[in-house]
Parts: structure tokens; sequence; C-alpha cells
């Protein structure tokens, strides 16, 4: 006679050896009309598994819907996360890190404009721009009341920025090599 432990270990087992045969092929078809490989498929689809089976045992998670198709939008989520990935990725691979060394004198130039509207402008638009930082972190990180404060604050500063261009009769032309 079986314990209750091994007939849901059984249980458990028929249940992912359905998902194998059943769903599977799907995915593999999925992510190869999408350019991916069968390795790619195979990875996803056992990482969408893990997911939806850690959600099911430590939270008792049901799908509203079929289980076949929660896993498949868990398997399409975690392509395009991988594929906005290995596209940025493509795209970091592009740049000639000789030029990140030698700055062009487009470079100097837009420097010197962001120098003269002072180190906290440059700062804040830094922070922004390059890393990415959304108003309330700069609110937080440079010590404004509120988000609508840092808002104004690098309005001021673009301005301060556009200002030093007109005041130098610089155009759009100035910049291009």
């Amino acid at each position: 006679m079986e314990t209750i432990e091994q007939v849901e270990i059984t249980t458990r087992e028929e249940r992912i050896v359905s998902w194998y045969e059943g769903l599977f092929p799907a995915v593999c078809g999925y992510i190869q009309k999408r350019g991916g490989d069968f390795e790619l498929a195979k990875e996803l689809f056992q990482e969408a598994l893990v997911i939806y089976y850690e959600k099911y045992v430590l939270i008792g998670f049901l799908p509203q819907k079929a289980e076949s198709a929660y896993i498949m939008g868990i398997v399409k989520k975690l392509w395009l996360r991988d594929h906005k990935t290995q596209r940025r990725m493509e795209q970091l691979g592009t740049i000639d890190i000789t030029e990140l060394k030698q700055p062009s004198p487009l470079i100097h130039k837009l420097l010197h404009l962001l120098e003269a509207s002072g180190k906290r402008c440059m700062d804040l638009l830094q922070s922004f721009y390059y890393e990415g930082l959304n108003m309330k972190d700069l609110s937080r990180k440079f010590g404004y009341g509120s988000e609508r404060s840092a808002t104004v604050q690098k309005y001021k500063c673009l301005e301060k920025v556009r200002d030093e261009v007109n005041q130098k009769s610089l155009s759009y032309e100035d910049f291009l090599d």
C-alpha cells in the first residue's frame, strides 16, 4: 500500500511528464519561430516549470485558466526578457572601446557646456540620463522635497545648458563631426 507522500510524488511526476509531452512541443515551436534553438526552448521551459511549481507549492497558487496556458505565458515572458537582454548585449558589442578612451572634439564641446551649468546640474543630469534614476530616486539622492522639485530642477539644468548654447550661438551642426 502506498503512502500519501508516494501518491503525491507519483501524481507530481505524472503532471510534469504530461507538461513535457503536451506543452513542450508548443514551446519549441514558439521559440524556434522567434529565432531561438532547442537548447534555449528547453532552458526556458524548465525555468517556467520551476517558477510555476514554486508558486504552486509555496503559496498554493492555482491559475484561473489552464495550467498549460499559464506555463506558456511564463515561457513567453522569459523569452521576452532574454531577448531584450540579448539585443542590449549585441548593441553594446558594437561600441568601439578605443572611441571611449579617446574622446572626440564633440564630447569635449558637450562636456564644456554641461560643466558651464554647474557641478550640481551636471551630477543631476548624469544621474538621470546615464544612471537611469527616476525622479523619486533623484529627489532622495539630491535632497529635494518631492519628485516635482527634482523634475523642476532637472528642467532648470537643461535650460542652463540651452542658454549656454544660445549665448555661444552654437547650432546643431556645430556638434556634428
